[in-house]
């Protein structure tokens, strides 16, 4: 039962994750007559290292973590002997 929660639990969360959020604009834009204008200039220096492929050789190390499955294995010796 455990397993069927934590199955429905994940599908909800990733099937809510892409849900985009909205917001309320309350501003009155009749009464603003000025513009702003802004430049951004963005820098990436990260110094010729993909983050992305040592974050998947983490998950790939922990991948050998997982519990292992349970399962029993029962033998049964059964000794005849002959009466002399």
């Amino acid at each position: 039962m455990k397993r069927d929660a934590k199955t429905a639990l994940l599908v909800l969360t990733l099937a809510l994750a892409p849900v985009p959020a909205l917001a309320q604009d309350t501003t009155d834009t009749a009464s603003t007559d000025t513009t702003t204008t802004t430049t951004t200039t963005e820098t990436r220096d990260q110094d010729g290292m993909d983050w992305g492929w040592l974050g998947l050789l983490g998950l790939a190390g922990l991948a050998g973590l997982s519990r292992p499955k349970h399962t029993a294995v029962h033998t049964t010796t059964t000794t005849n002997q002959t009466p002399r």
